[in-house]
């Protein structure tokens, strides 16, 4: 079996990595029965983090294609990658085109593929924030619309494609959990201090801000700010801050009271998550890894593809408004039941052996 691999930003990496070792295992238990991986890195993010160190470290397989591709608007860059990767397809032929999560990468490898008849596999597949404001509610919506496998990392998203018809469909949905968990887990052991933080021995508070929704509109984040300027005269505030978010807080002379550093390694972020009191933050993905670090999270959006974080009581979802969040934080409730929402964290295999029985 041959398969290709699209990604296009570094968390689609950790979840590949996490793949990719389950294949490798699998291949090295049956010698009779082997996959064979391309990965394809369409390069939409560049991230001065993703070096020759990061796939080292990660043991993950460096791509066979890179294609270079960021930056521009969503319809240009969709479109140029949508070509290269077909390119790809036509020359590599692979039997399956596995992509993950909601990026233009994502849909634009999904596109490719359908268009050549070669099954396409999603995972993260039937995620909602039912927010057709956010491209990636475009992106995963499409995508899982022309896919033949489904693997979907909660009930929840089960349910959402359900609701939406897909169990009376060709394609097939699989519940295996969240890659993202075996990741967590696997690589826990590899977390790393930031070296800006070597002094640091203060509780803190870990923030990112980087959707657009807050950093392009202004009100939304001087209210973020003001919030996190408050919470800083309480414990300390640290924030790998996203350069979209510095730009904007620079170029509007903004004041916020925050140990900032430059954009974290995976193996850093992991070492926050570890130790840090609290999580506020506006990524998706920092909210679920909170939850696999038991660790309270106060989104600063108005909607979460996350839901079962904010029914089990470890997220707050509170918008940009300054007064919901220092709220949030008073009402932080310690000593929660942890329900196993994600998985077991054995989610990739799973993965692979569902591709195995396909053939």
């Amino acid at each position: 079996m041959k398969i290709i691999t699209v990604v296009g930003a570094r968390p689609q990496f950790v979840k590949a990595a996490v793949v990719s070792r389950a294949i490798i295992e699998h291949n090295k238990e049956h010698p009779d029965n082997q996959i064979e991986e391309k990965i394809v890195h369409t390069g939409q993010h560049y991230d001065k983090n993703m070096s020759d160190v990061f796939f080292e470290e990660m043991e993950i397989p460096r791509p066979c294609y890179t294609l270079g591709i960021g930056g521009g608007s969503h319809g240009a860059m969709t479109g140029r990658q949508l070509e290269k990767i077909e390119e790809v397809l036509l020359k590599e032929k692979p039997d399956y085109v596995l992509v993950y999560g909601d990026t233009n990468s994502t849909l634009a490898g999904a596109l490719a593929a359908a268009k050549l008849h070669i099954p396409v596999v999603h995972v993260e597949a039937g995620l909602r924030s039912f927010n057709m404001d956010m491209p990636e509610e475009i992106n995963r919506i499409l995508t899982d619309q022309i896919s033949s496998l489904l693997f979907c990392p909660t009930e929840t998203a089960v349910e959402n494609l359900e609701n939406e018809g897909f169990d009376k469909r060709p394609s097939k949905i699989h519940n295996i959990g969240d890659v993202m968990y075996d990741a967590a887990k696997f690589y826990e052991a590899k977390s790393v201090k930031p070296d800006a933080l070597k002094d640091q021995t203060n509780s803190f508070a870990l923030v990112t801000i980087h959707r657009a929704d807050n950093t392009d509109d202004l009100g939304r984040l001087k209210e973020i700010v003001s919030a996190l300027n408050e919470l800083s005269k309480k414990m300390t505030v640290i924030c790998p801050l996203h350069p979209r978010t510095h730009n904007v807080i620079k170029s509007e002379g903004l004041n916020l009271d925050a140990i900032v550093l430059e954009p974290v390694s995976y193996f850093e972020i992991l070492w926050l998550l570890k130790n840090c009191e609290l999580v506020l933050t506006d990524s998706g993905g920092l909210q679920k890894e909170a939850y696999f670090f038991k660790k309270n999270c106060i989104t600063l959006r108005d909607q979460t593809e996350w839901v079962e974080t904010v029914a089990s009581g470890w997220n707050q979802l509170v918008g940009a408004n300054a007064q919901k969040i220092l709220l949030a934080v008073e009402n932080v409730t310690e000593n929660l039941e942890w329900p196993e929402l994600y998985g077991d964290g054995t989610s990739a295999k799973k993965l692979v052996n569902v591709l195995i029985e396909k053939v």
